[in-house]
């Protein structure tokens, strides 16, 4: 849900006695305001999204609440159509984002990256959503300034900010079907004049179950799940402000999380952990002048861990040091300038090669230009210089967006943005067994230099609102030159050094793709009533051209290929039925077409030339729903019952792709909020 001018919405989901007092909300519980939703993420600079050139969707609180949603990857599932998480070997999660993979979108916390990889994908379960202001999320690589390696898009989590006085916010949420789950989190802030503190603390245990499968699984192939896995997660953050004058600000904020994830040998199970720290100043020099500097660490480490024996042996780590500097000068006519750079020291550990340790260099310098000709016509022209050290890759890189207001309640927008992504440390030197049926390898193990991944990015969006109706329409279309994926499966005699660092006689390794080719439409129509009644309805259609070898045939695709149609769809009423009480009734579901992906019948069984046989496996169209009651009780205390997949929805076998259900599944939350002065 969007935040537009003219455009009504769900203004607090547990008011606070502020804002009963002045009688802010009306009889339906609403605030009939005309927003003007600040985003940053396009261009780094605060602008309202009705302003902004670059295409941005905006997931504000109100619908983080509604969601009860406990990391991005269950919101992104519940709010985007054409994205879906899937399995990869080991029951990793793998993001396919409109057609693209995790590792060619970039997900920030404030504006900063995270280190570490599952897969190819960051950790989601680290990505939690209890104290998340908004989400903002830009398709293709339409921002210099956060980066040009983010060929599918970026995911900016905003979290937020303490207000003063004092607040405790404390909630918990079961979840009984097959799959059990407990969620239980706290939230502490302090805030005055100059000083301000907030204190997370999060987790979540899910318990693993057996699956049934059936006859069709035997039919297709002889690998498909018996087991979901269950884990526990534990996170604990804090982030402390200072400022001095009105003029400068500091931040400094740290965090652990970690992690315990079942495996197949459940006497051998995962743990993650990562640990964070960063600070940040801010100096409004002038009215017109503002700098800012900013250091971040963050070291995300794997292990395994023997219940029997109790020892814990790490055999990945990745740390990244970061520093940026950045500038900006707004002249008298609003445009702005936009100068900065980053520094970043990368650190990969992997037990499994001979060298063990790498490293890597990396630097940017990048520039931007906010051109506001007049009040309908506003263009941001930036460009941007990436290098690395390890290969010694370097890429400029361009970007222009541009903004046209036809009439008041219609604006255009049309970008072009060129993509550059350098082969990470993972892609060249890493060996991961992946549960004994092959091993993922590093190019440069096996003695390929990876090329640096090239994309073109097009797109066009129209934006329409009126009163309570807001719609908009967006097409992209995206080319990948060099795309890095992981190639075909290969035999322990075709490894070009010592075999005996594999775990199993076969192995996989990345590669280049000489072409890629994606395109897409995504159109939303959202409506309000001042009944407190609301209706949103999104649609994204997806086509990718699949990659292939060299010999002409579509490269095994182990992730689930993009859907080509999707849908969701959610309706709410809203209503502050007294001063102390407010309810929300909401239906949501997603609806996604059927899908081919071509997968290998099993993992020995060859042709006359040698290569593993092949078999096209049909995954058919499901839809998903989910209805919700959330009670809201004078200023603190929201109370929510959700009945989830009440079509009790079951895939006929489980196995990579198939979607993470479990059946119809009953789950009953509180929220508890306190605050003073």
């Amino acid at each position: 849900m969007l935040k537009l001018k003219h455009l009504y919405i769900t203004a607090c989901l547990v008011p606070c006695a502020a804002c009963a007092e002045s009688n802010q909300f009306d009889e339906t519980g609403t605030t009939p305001i005309q927003l003007d939703q600040v985003v940053i993420t396009g261009t780094r600079t605060t602008k309202t999204l009705k302003d902004t050139p670059v295409q941005t969707r905006v997931i504000k609180r109100d619908d983080i609440e509604n969601s009860d949603a406990t990391n991005i990857q269950e919101l992104l599932t519940q709010e985007l159509p054409g994205v879906e998480y899937s399995f990869a070997m080991n029951q990793l999660t793998h993001l396919n984002f409109a057609g693209f993979g995790g590792q060619s979108v970039l997900f920030l916390v404030d504006g900063e990256r995270l280190a570490g990889e599952t897969m190819d994908d960051v950790d989601f379960s680290r990505l939690s959503m209890q104290n998340v202001e908004r989400v903002e999320i830009i398709k293709g690589a339409a921002s210099a300034l956060y980066g040009s390696n983010a060929t599918g898009g970026i995911i900016n989590i905003i979290t937020r900010q303490p207000k003063n006085g004092w607040k405790i916010d404390a909630n918990g949420r079961t979840r009984i079907g097959k799959r059990e789950e407990n969620r239980y989190g706290l939230n502490f802030s302090l805030s005055s004049t100059k000083v301000s503190n907030t204190l997370s603390f999060n987790g979540t245990n899910t318990a693993g179950y057996d699956v049934r499968n059936g006859n069709a699984a035997r039919a297709v192939t002889n690998y498909y799940v018996h087991r979901m896995y269950g884990d526990n997660v534990r996170s604990v953050s804090d982030r402390l402000t200072w400022q001095p004058v009105s003029n400068l600000r500091f931040t400094i904020n740290g965090g652990y999380y970690f992690r315990e994830r079942e495996t197949a040998t459940l006497t051998l199970p995962d743990h993650y952990r990562d640990l964070t720290f960063g600070a940040r100043g801010t100096w409004d020099i002038t009215k017109c002048d503002n700098v800012e500097l900013s250091y971040n660490f963050d070291q995300f480490d794997k292990a395994q861990h023997s219940t029997i024996s109790d020892l814990c042996v790490r055999y990945y780590s990745n740390v990244q040091h970061s520093v940026r500097a950045l500038y900006n000068h707004t002249f008298s006519n609003n445009d702005m300038l936009t100068i900065g750079g980053d520094y970043m020291r990368d650190y990969m550990l992997n037990t499994k090669t001979a060298a063990g340790r790498y490293r890597q260099y990396s630097a940017d310098v990048f520039a931007q230009y906010d051109w506001y000709i007049n009040d309908r016509w506003e263009a941001v022209c930036a460009v941007r210089y990436d290098y690395f050290s390890d290969g010694n890759n370097h890429q400029v890189t361009p970007k222009l967006n541009v903004r046209y207001r036809l009439l008041d309640n219609l604006t255009l927008r049309g970008g072009y943005g060129m993509g550059f992504r350098a082969p990470t440390l993972k892609e060249k030197y890493y060996i991961f067994n992946m549960v004994g049926i092959w091993d993922i390898v590093g190019s440069n193990v096996v003695g390929y230099s990876l090329k640096p991944e090239q994309s073109h990015n097009f797109n066009l969006s129209a934006e329409y609102s009126r009163g309570g109706l807001y719609m908009t329409g967006a097409a992209y279309y995206t080319i990948v030159r060099n795309r890095i994926t992981p190639g075909s499966p290969k035999m322990a005699t075709d490894f070009p050094g010592d075999a005996t660092v594999l775990g199993t006689d076969k192995w996989l390794p990345y590669t280049n793709v000489e072409r890629y080719n994606a395109y897409g439409l995504d159109i939303t129509v959202q409506k309000h009533w001042s009944c407190g009644l609301e209706a949103r309805l999104s649609y994204a259609y997806i086509h990718e051209q699949l990659p292939k070898d060299a010999n002409g045939e579509a490269i095994n695709n182990q992730y689930q290929p993009a859907r080509p149609h999707s849908l969701t769809a959610r309706i709410e009423w809203d209503k502050q039925l007294h001063r102390n009480y407010g309810i929300n009734i909401a239906l949501s579901g997603r609806l996604l077409s059927a899908v081919d992906n071509i997968e290998f019948v099993d993992y020995q069984t060859r042709d006359a030339d040698g290569r593993l046989l092949r078999t096209d496996v049909h995954y058919p169209a499901y839809t998903i729903w989910k209805l919700q009651a959330a009670q809201r009780i004078k200023n603190c205390c929201r109370v929510t019952l959700t009945i989830d997949n009440i079509f009790n929805y079951e895939p006929e076998y489980h196995y990579f792709n198939s979607p993470f259900t479990d059946g119809i599944a009953v789950m009953a939350g509180v929220t508890i909020s306190l605050s003073g002065k």
